[in-house]
């Protein structure tokens, strides 16, 4: 069974050449471009102002006013909530390292209160034009299979530059849906371990592509 995650799937929809090489072949790594390490330069802020009361970082300071926000929803709060799923009868939640593990992913804050939950992901894109709330649906799944009381979920992807919220309620009944949500992808992953096939897809990200020898990549 194939173990992945939100961004791994989404890798292999970008290029399965590329996701062959980073997760099957581990003969490249993705070191990462400035947006990213600062991307998780503030998810490390927030995480520490939210669970520890540490102060926010000058440079950061405009992330404050959506963390107070948060903070100041009741409930029981988890940063950085590692989320693991396997698939026996039924999904069922495991250790995020777990050699059984179907899917896993962080949460960056859930906070729980009672039946009603609230699930946020932080994003540092300057425009929430190409949100994703896929990436919502699965962390929603997994939350609703570790805590069994809750029933509904308030979601978002808060855009933390533009001061953007993209919000999505999720409710238990759909939970397995959620769960589903890349299914075709997950179809076409699966055949191509199976056929071992990993063909390259051409774009303008290839330029920016950790996979140097590749035709496509400009830097060869």
């Amino acid at each position: 069974m194939t173990t992945w995650s939100y961004s791994s799937i989404k890798t292999f929809e970008q290029c399965p050449k590329k996701y062959y090489h980073l997760k099957i072949a581990k003969d490249v790594k993705d070191t990462g471009s400035e947006a990213t390490i600062y991307g998780q330069s503030v998810h490390t802020a927030a995480e520490e102002y939210i669970r520890d009361g540490k102060d926010i970082p000058k440079k950061f300071d405009f992330i404050k006013p959506i963390l107070d926000s948060l903070n100041k929803i009741d409930g029981e709060k988890h940063c950085e909530m590692k989320l693991g799923v396997k698939i026996e009868d039924d999904y069922e939640i495991c250790d995020f390292f777990d050699p059984d593990v179907w899917w896993r992913g962080i949460a960056d804050l859930v906070i729980v209160n009672g039946d009603t939950a609230y699930s946020v992901d932080y994003k540092t894109s300057k425009s929430a034009k190409y949100a994703d709330t896929k990436q919502l649906d699965l962390v929603a799944a997994a939350i609703f299979t570790k805590f069994p009381e809750v029933k509904k979920i308030k979601s978002a992807l808060a855009f933390v530059v533009s001061k953007d919220f993209i919000t999505k309620e999720h409710v238990r009944e759909d939970r397995d849906k959620y769960f589903q949500v890349f299914s075709p992808q997950l179809d076409r992953l699966n055949t191509a371990q199976e056929t071992d096939v990993w063909n390259a897809n051409s774009g303008p990200l290839c330029r920016y592509c950790p996979v140097i020898y590749c035709e496509h990549n400009s830097k060869r």
